[in-house]
């Protein structure tokens, strides 16, 4: 849609800039918002690498997430081990597409958390960034230095915030903050202190806000390059995380690759495990949670909670309508067929998704079309 609009206003293609998620394995492990089997959306992944390498040289083509892993429940090293096994996984299916490594790795990007352990947080961003680029020099060959640049954006932690005393979220997420910025974050995401209640108020989007513009402009933690490099305890942490996560990697290789070790259920167990253990921990008390487990407080006061007007979901409805009952059907009818055709073959997809945007077809429409080509994957089938 961003590449036909650009394609009407007459913009250079090259000239595109941005960044897509795009990373299905996640869902499979994680997120569980999928909608082919894996190996279609695999293909789908691997020709927009394809695709852009050529058309749209400026797009970051994948965000490659570890944030949903640990949201999950995951350790550090887990994040670090299944988020960059899972980069693997796509750099091997874009090579066995007959991709050069370096024509489409530098626009490949990562999607991390920012939890409240600073050290820790900034350990773990410090060993990833390390581990990519040898991964993707020593198993790849990479040669563009780019390519073996971990480029990535973190979101404060979401599962971390509570509905008690929702003010000490604000802190809890200024420490994840300073934790992603001083770790060399390039993007940054802060939540809003009613996350775990609804959808942010104005206010409180305000003050996520302001705490990133803080960061940048107030407290010059972002003002030199890997500030806590150097650090006795920071240089160890990252030492200690890299093993583990390299550790992690080799029993994934041994389990035959992460498609394999997603397959076995073997990944969604080990962040099972770990978030079962740290339940336990919360409700034993041994895993203090501020306003939770202690130093509760008997009353709290009202909380402002947004509120979404249903007359917004109205008209959206009817702006879809309007759209359907402007468009021309035939057009719509030819591009889906070409799309459906195309499926059915081996040909890139991205130019008949690209016409059959710009002919109007909904994205409903045009996942029916691939759902009766690809089939629609359930939980407990093969991968």
């Amino acid at each position: 849609m961003y590449i036909a609009v650009g394609d009407q206003q007459g913009v250079d293609r090259e000239e595109l800039r941005g960044t897509i998620q795009n990373d299905v394995l996640k869902e499979y492990i994680a997120r569980n918002t999928f909608i082919y089997p894996p190996e279609p959306s695999m293909r789908l992944i691997t020709d927009i690498f394809e695709f852009c390498a050529t058309e749209v040289p400026n797009f970051n083509t994948i965000s490659i997430s570890g944030y949903h892993i640990r949201e999950a429940g995951s350790t550090a090293a887990q994040e670090i081990a299944f988020t960059l096994a899972d980069g693997i996984e796509y750099v091997e299916a874009a090579i066995d597409a007959g991709l050069d490594v370096d024509d489409f790795a530098p626009q490949l990007s990562f999607f991390f958390a920012a939890y409240n352990n600073v050290f820790e947080e900034v350990a773990k961003f410090r060993a990833a960034r390390r581990l990519w680029a040898s991964i993707m020099e020593e198993r790849f060959g990479a040669e563009d230095p780019k390519s073996k640049q971990l480029k990535f954006h973190t979101q404060t932690a979401g599962s971390t915030l509570t509905a008690q005393q929702i003010e000490n979220n604000v802190v809890r997420v200024a420490y994840q903050a300073l934790a992603a910025v001083l770790g060399g974050t390039q993007s940054l995401h802060t939540n809003g202190k009613d996350e775990a209640i609804g959808l942010p108020t104005e206010q409180s989007v305000r003050t996520a806000l302001r705490t990133q513009q803080i960061l940048a402009h107030e407290s010059g933690a972002a003002d030199t390059i890997d500030p806590l490099g150097g650090s006795y305890y920071v240089e160890s942490l990252t030492d200690e995380l890299e093993a583990d996560a390299r550790d992690l990697l080799a029993d994934i290789d041994d389990r035959g690759g992460m498609a394999d070790a997603i397959e076995s259920q073997w990944v969604q167990r080990q962040i099972q495990d770990v978030a079962f253990e740290r339940q336990r921990e919360q409700e034993d008390g041994e895993r203090v949670i501020v306003g939770v487990n202690e130093y509760q407080v008997e009353e709290e006061g009202e909380q402002d909670i947004e509120e979404v007007d249903e007359a917004i979901e109205q008209a959206q409805q009817e702006s879809v309508a309007a759209v359907r009952a402007d468009r021309d059907d035939e057009a719509v009818e030819a591009a889906l067929a070409a799309l459906e055709d195309a499926a059915r073959g081996e040909e890139n997809l991205m130019p008949y998704l690209v016409d059959a945007v710009k002919t109007y077809a909904t994205t409903g429409e045009i996942c029916d079309v691939l759902r009766d080509v690809f089939g629609e994957y359930q939980p407990g089938s093969s991968l």
